[in-house]
């Protein structure tokens, strides 16, 4: 089943590629389907910046779509960076950019303060009668620095445990323990 997934971020679509492309479905980016627009994410929470992403691609497209809002929260900064988690160093920051705040936001704070998670909401229209919303969750800490090539976004500085970033392990491995495997794991029993 061909399915549009309603994002720009490279790194999510390859993700989600990977972890889609098994389960039957044949993923195409919003670039590859031809749909060049920018959609505004005004929702307050990641499961509404999803659906209005979703709708948003739905209505131009007409077949299958899937969105994902996620992002990062930290205890220390009450949930910051949530929804602002692209946004948080400013529009046009990097990666690197965005690390460096949240570790200079969290500089001289003991580690039992520093858990966080990685949630992810999915958002998916199947057609006009059916929509399912689904997240998932991936608990961790935030490190000292960042470790790690491999992901993107914040992998090297989340810990999934002392001296493990998301960025150390392989796709293969992420792609099983990740907010994103976890709420797409749910979507699949959702349509089962």
């Amino acid at each position: 089943m061909k399915l549009i997934i309603a994002s720009n971020n490279q790194g999510k679509i390859r993700e989600l590629k990977e972890i889609l492309s098994p389960l039957g479905y044949e993923p195409v980016s919003m670039k590859e389907a031809g749909i060049d627009i920018d959609i505004i994410e005004d929702g307050e929470t990641f499961s509404e910046n999803a659906r209005i992403k979703a709708q948003a691609i739905y209505e131009i497209a007409k077949i299958p779509v899937l969105a994902d809002d996620s992002g990062l929260a930290v205890d220390f900064l009450d949930g910051a960076p949530g929804v602002y988690s692209a946004r948080y160093a400013g529009e046009n920051a990097s990666d690197k950019d965005r690390m460096n705040k949240i570790l200079e936001e969290l500089e001289g704070v003991d580690k039992s303060l520093r858990g966080a998670k990685f949630v992810c909401s999915l958002y998916f229209i199947k057609d006009d009668e059916t929509e399912i919303c689904v997240s998932g969750e991936c608990h961790g800490f935030i490190g000292e620095e960042p470790i790690g090539d491999n992901g993107f976004g914040y992998d090297p500085i989340f810990m999934i445990e002392d001296g493990v970033s998301m960025a150390c392990i392989p796709a293969e491995e992420k792609n099983k323990i990740s907010h994103r495997a976890r709420a797409l794991q749910s979507l699949v029993e959702e349509l089962s």
